[in-house]
């Protein structure tokens, strides 16, 4: 997979983790740099709805809560 074209200006990990750099760091690996981005909760909210909708707090793992936005809209 390629690195994810959202990752260098991506909120959460250019601000979020920087208290929680390992945490930060095995998202990155599983999300961003080696998986599939299209399993990121982030992801998929800024495809369906806009970059605007990404909550800050969203973690790129909470599918479900990401479904719920994408929903709600």
């Amino acid at each position: 997979m390629a690195q994810c074209e959202c990752l260098a200006g991506c909120i959460f990990f250019n601000d979020k983790m920087k208290e929680r750099p390992a945490m930060g760091q095995l998202y990155k690996k599983q999300f961003c740099l080696e998986g599939d981005n299209a399993h990121c909760a982030r992801y998929m909210v800024r495809q369906a709805l806009g970059k605007e909708h990404v909550p800050t707090d969203l973690y790129p793992n909470q599918v479900d809560r990401a479904a719920q936005i994408i929903a709600a809209k």
